[in-house]
């Protein structure tokens, strides 16, 4: 199959995923992962870009940046390589440390971006590591809740919290409940095939997912009287997984001659 063109957002805010060459472990030790926050903090000094979330898994990575003097390639491009020089010269190898082509997908809501950081930091949970997601430290979720040692201002958790009010204390614990909602959030999984996000399996609640976040209904008869949201919908599922124009328009019950229209 082609590889997709990365496709840019209007926000200039993505969710990134970069894991290890050949799904092999990029971090080793603690060491390792604190060398990558340092890396993180130190890219971003400059105004290069905004760091809403991260979460450091065992072999890979989410991140949750808006660009800001650099554009998302470049941002990439200098993380990976200065942990990768550091990586290679401590374990004494050579070679590619990430896999080539980093995942990404654009935010382009204020639910969508709220329901990323939230995915993003119910990572280890999901991954059975921890049982609740203030037990693993490798996340962005201790700038949150005042429970770090690191600089506060490396994420922009402010901007977030805001969100839920105004009222630091208040907005941190409306925070705090919304991460840990039950959910049905499907975003870039690391096991997902090289350019396809939303397996077959996966797409009736990657649909839900999609319309709760932006409708905040679930039902498919919202398509009939958005048209936006529905060719937003179709988008996301020619983009991002390998359905054909036939059944994506039988899984969203419409006609097909709508999704031959919709590029």
């Amino acid at each position: 199959m082609p590889r997709l063109r990365r496709r840019l957002s209007k926000t200039q805010i993505y969710h990134i995923m970069i894991r290890g060459n050949k799904k092999e472990d990029i971090f080793i030790d603690d060491e390792d992962k604190t060398k990558f926050i340092d890396i993180l903090a130190e890219k971003k000094k400059h105004q290069a870009y905004l760091l809403y979330a991260f979460c450091l898994m065992n072999n890979h990575i989410h991140l949750l940046i808006k660009e800001n003097q650099d554009p998302i390639a470049r941002i990439m491009r200098r993380i990976n390589t200065s942990y990768a020089v550091y990586f290679n010269k401590k374990y004494k190898r050579v070679g590619h440390v990430f896999q080539d082509r980093f995942k990404s997908e654009p935010i382009e809501s204020e639910a969508y971006l709220l329901a990323v950081v939230r995915y993003i930091h119910n990572n280890p949970v999901k991954a059975k590591m921890v049982k609740c997601v203030s037990n693993y430290e490798w996340s962005s979720y201790p700038f949150y809740i005042n429970q770090t040692d690191l600089d506060i201002n490396m994420v922009e958790s402010k901007e977030i919290l805001d969100i839920f009010s105004l009222q630091h204390d208040e907005a941190v614990k409306l925070f705090t409940e919304y991460t840990n909602e039950q959910n049905d959030d499907i975003f870039i999984e690391c096991d997902a095939q090289e350019d396809l996000l939303i397996k077959e399996e996966d797409v009736h609640d990657f649909i839900k997912g999609f319309l709760e976040q932006r409708h905040k209904k679930r039902e498919l008869s919202v398509l009939n009287t958005d048209k936006n949201l529905r060719n937003e919908l179709i988008r996301e599922l020619k983009q991002r997984s390998d359905l054909s124009g036939r059944k994506i328009a039988d899984t969203l019950e419409i006609g097909r001659n709508i999704v031959q229209r919709i590029k």
